[in-house]
């Protein structure tokens, strides 16, 4: 028998989920992450800019050079290990190495970021959205790890907790340093798989990517309150006029057609990036949700931070979506309604005018047979003188004067003058 042959995408659906991989890292690394975003039109971008800006990174490396059409990258810049990776609006950039000297210690060091030069940062083909250092040291014991959060972190915001089985002691304040960056401080046990401590560091990054990508929904909306609370007032307004009826619905039907079209519009412009903020806060929560925080010394976990202060946020998009749809379905609604009113008064008017139209009907029907009656007349007249003409020679012989023989044949050419008239209306009708 021929062997069976293999769907075209088989090996390339299979490969996707291979395809990145997490990094290794040692319990003595320093992480940079940078996301860079094009601030409009991020989806129909031209992705070859970015495969092109990632390129030139490498070269100046000597590194070697991503696949055509490429969506990630790993490989080793110099002293740093390079992790690129292309999403929907953004790509992401994270370069890690291990640090061995004093001098490497230093925590948040902001010349760590240093492996992206800033020749190269000025011609990224996009904003920054985010970036951020993450310190990863071996676990000390719990007062030098709070002695520390309290020197690197404001307090005020610090989440703190036990991840990875409590093996590892994760901080962070999501504050942005003077350098322009976030802060993770990552202690961890010495003896942890690297793989586990890049996969934890893959999720913080992604944490806070994800974060600051679905906090432009919040920023959208914030810029949309406003606007929506004047179409709210007009189109409450317009449906009190309608009760009242005091306004002509063909002027209150324009009006409330351009609310309708102006609150369509917005919805279809918030359209992606609504349905973006949902799947990026999900992405977030099921990031915290699989570092399966336990508390540290008191204080506040991630999860905690984000129910505080995220969480709020995401509601509000949530809300004023709703309150979108909500609005949109009131305008639809309320011009259905007025629509019926002008409907129904439409159909007034038309029996109006089809009473009046039978009313000039009738009096058309009376108009017809009086002008029939008068056809008779008119047609008898000149009948009855067309048979005199006839009937004169007849005077000498039978001794009648004139007038006495129109007079006997008038009634009978009338009599046949009407009979005739019946008879065609009768075909005719």
């Amino acid at each position: 028998m021929p062997p069976i042959l293999d769907h075209p995408l088989r090996y390339r659906l299979a490969n996707e989920l291979h395809a990145r991989p997490f990094p290794e890292m040692t319990a003595c690394s320093k992480v940079v992450h940078l996301a860079v975003k094009q601030p409009k039109e991020a989806v129909s971008r031209d992705r070859a800019a970015d495969l092109a800006h990632l390129t030139d990174l490498l070269d100046r490396h000597g590194a070697p050079h991503p696949q055509p059409g490429a969506t990630h990258y790993s490989g080793r810049i110099g002293r740093h290990v390079l992790k690129w990776e292309q999403h929907t609006e953004f790509v992401t950039y994270t370069a890690y190495t291990a640090y061995t000297d004093e001098a490497g210690r230093q925590s948040f060091d902001p010349a760590a970021f240093q492996v992206f030069p800033e020749d190269w940062l000025e011609q990224a083909p996009g904003e920054r959205i985010t970036s951020a250092m993450l310190h990863i040291a071996p676990r000390p014991d719990a007062a030098v790890i709070d002695a520390s959060l309290a020197e690197w972190f404001v307090p005020e915001s610090l989440a703190v907790a036990e991840v990875l089985d409590k093996t590892t002691v994760i901080g962070g304040d999501f504050r942005i340093d003077p350098a322009g960056h976030q802060r993770f401080a990552v202690f961890v046990d010495p003896t942890l798989d690297p793989r586990r401590i890049g996969r934890l560091v893959q999720h913080l990054c992604e944490i806070e990517t994800y974060k600051a990508m679905s906090m432009l929904g919040f920023a959208r909306v914030r810029a949309l309150s406003g606007q929506l609370s004047d179409l709210d007032n007009q189109l409450t307004e317009l449906m009190i006029e309608m009760t009242g009826g005091e306004t002509p619905a063909g002027v209150t039907l324009p009006q409330l057609l351009s609310i309708s079209a102006e609150l369509e519009t917005m919805a279809a412009r918030t359209s992606f990036r609504f349905g973006a903020t949902g799947a990026y806060e999900a992405i977030v929560n099921q990031r915290i949700s699989v570092l399966r925080e336990t508390r540290f010394m008191g204080r506040q976990t991630f999860g905690e931070f984000m129910m505080r202060r995220y969480e709020p946020a995401m509601r509000t998009v949530k809300s004023t979506e709703t309150r979108l749809q909500t609005l949109a379905d009131r305008a639809i609604r309320a011009g259905d309604l007025l629509r019926t009113r002008v409907d129904v008064e439409r159909s007034a008017q038309n029996q109006a005018l089809l009473a009046s139209m039978d009313r000039r009907a009738d009096l058309a029907l009376r108009l017809q047979h009086t002008v029939e009656g008068l056809s008779v007349v008119a047609i008898s007249y000149y009948a009855v003188s067309l048979a005199g003409y006839l009937l004169y020679p007849l005077t000498m012989a039978t001794g009648l004067s004139k007038g006495m023989l129109t007079a006997l044949v008038t009634l009978p050419v009338v009599a046949l003058v009407w009979f005739a008239i019946r008879r065609i209306r009768r075909k005719i009708g």
